[in-house]
């Protein structure tokens, strides 16, 4: 699933294309996707000039000049995919939701496995919908500090790794930054959620904000499905230190038997990856 930086990522290729415009023909080809598209979506879209975006956790919203906002979530394999509007290439199999503006383009929802999804609310309300509300704070921001963290994890019985990835202590961390995250500060994913705050929230943090901006400046991470706005992959995939490295040597110490390799264990249904050398 789409992280935070790749939410990101895609979110600014999008406002840089559709901020300003306004939007000709909407068409939604399908009844919806993880849910049903909200009565008369494509008609409400239709006319409208797009404001600006925001992201908050996982989530992108798109605001319109007509005080609603479009909340997408892109699931496990959705993409935002612009094109020129009226090119002569065959559109993308699984396009659910189109927009096309008065400038020429065309943005295309794709979602094969369409546990994507799309809700249009009141930009007013954005913070009190049903899955923005209780949402953690942004870690990008200047808001979330170690004092933050460590009050939000202070008395946690379940491990880091579970709690970070617990979307009301901090908004859009997932499976792989949570890990790259963890090594960089030397915490053990099995260390319970109770004995972070203080000295290791402190490492925590800012291991946490680098992580996310390093991988937004590389444009997301490209494992499977994801693609950036523009159809190009992310390149953090390349810089992992831990995630999905089962077996290959840690990149901060001496090979074996000083040092076993990264180790992958299965938390809550997941895999996580860690160095037991240094991690702990």
């Amino acid at each position: 699933m789409p992280e935070l930086p790749e939410v990101e990522t895609v979110m600014r290729g999008l406002a840089a294309i559709l901020e300003g415009q306004t939007i000709i023909h909407a068409e939604t080809r399908r009844e919806g996707m993880r849910w049903p598209f909200p009565a008369g979506l494509a008609a409400t879209l239709a006319g409208a000039r797009v404001e600006g975006f925001r992201r908050r956790g996982k989530y992108m919203l798109m605001r319109l000049s007509t005080g609603q906002s479009v909340l997408i979530h892109l699931g496990m394999s959705g993409r935002m995919v612009a094109r020129p509007r009226g090119a002569n290439t065959p559109p993308p199999a699984h396009e659910h939701l189109i927009l096309e503006t008065a400038g020429g383009t065309h943005v295309g929802f794709v979602d094969p496995r369409r546990f994507g999804s799309v809700d249009l609310i009141p930009t007013a309300a954005e913070d009190s919908h049903r899955l923005l509300a209780g949402m953690g704070p942004e870690p990008l921001e200047e808001g979330f500090t170690p004092t933050i963290l460590s009050a939000a994890l202070a008395g946690k019985q379940t491990p880091i790794k579970a709690a970070l990835l617990d979307q009301s202590v901090v908004a859009g961390l997932g499976n792989i930054y949570v890990c790259e995250a963890l090594f960089r500060a030397g915490i053990s994913p099995r260390r319970l959620a109770g004995t972070i705050p203080g000295a290791r929230a402190t490492r925590l943090v800012p291991a946490i904000k680098a992580v996310l901006s390093e991988a937004i400046a590389a444009g997301g991470s490209t494992l499977r499905d994801y693609v950036q706005a523009s159809g190009e992959i992310g390149g953090f995939q390349d810089r992992f230190a831990v995630y999905d490295r089962e077996g290959e040597p840690c990149p901060l110490c001496p090979n074996p038997p000083g040092c076993p390799g990264i180790t992958r264990i299965v938390q809550a249904g997941r895999s996580t990856f860690f160095c037991a050398r240094i991690q702990r």
